[in-house]
């Protein structure tokens, strides 16, 4: 046996040019599906970025995502430091976890929720203010 022989009758110009030019119709090739848990740490990712001082004593953000079709919903839970701008700071969070999720996943997301659950005394607030622990 050839070693090139492997059953198949040897491939022509002709044969090897319409296999390269053949083309799929759109409904015919298939979909690449994101699993919501992959959104979800983008999601948790892009939040942990837009935070300007992430506060130390919390856990980071934790994102939580519902996909359907090419579409997501984010709700976003985390933790600030106080006193700062906390609407500025989930204004911030929102835009960037939309930009980041569109990016990476490819997808509009239409609702992004942030639930500040702790808001935690900054360190220079509390030496500012004289106060100990």
């Amino acid at each position: 046996m050839n070693p090139v022989d492997n059953g198949r009758p040897p491939e022509t110009q002709e044969t090897r040019e319409t296999r390269e030019t053949r083309v799929v119709a759109p409904g015919g090739r298939g979909a690449t599906r994101i699993a919501d848990r992959v959104v979800a740490k983008i999601a948790g990712q892009a939040a942990r970025e837009a935070l300007v001082a992430p506060a130390l004593a919390s856990a980071p953000p934790n994102a939580t995502v519902v996909v359907h079709h090419e579409t997501a919903r984010v709700r976003v839970t985390l933790g600030l430091p106080y006193p700062s701008d906390i609407g500025g700071q989930c204004a911030a969070v929102r835009r960037h976890v939309i930009e980041r999720v569109g990016t990476l996943a490819g997808m509009r997301v239409t609702e992004v929720a942030v639930q500040v659950e702790r808001l935690h005394l900054a360190p220079a607030h509390d030496v500012a203010q004289g106060r100990t622990r």
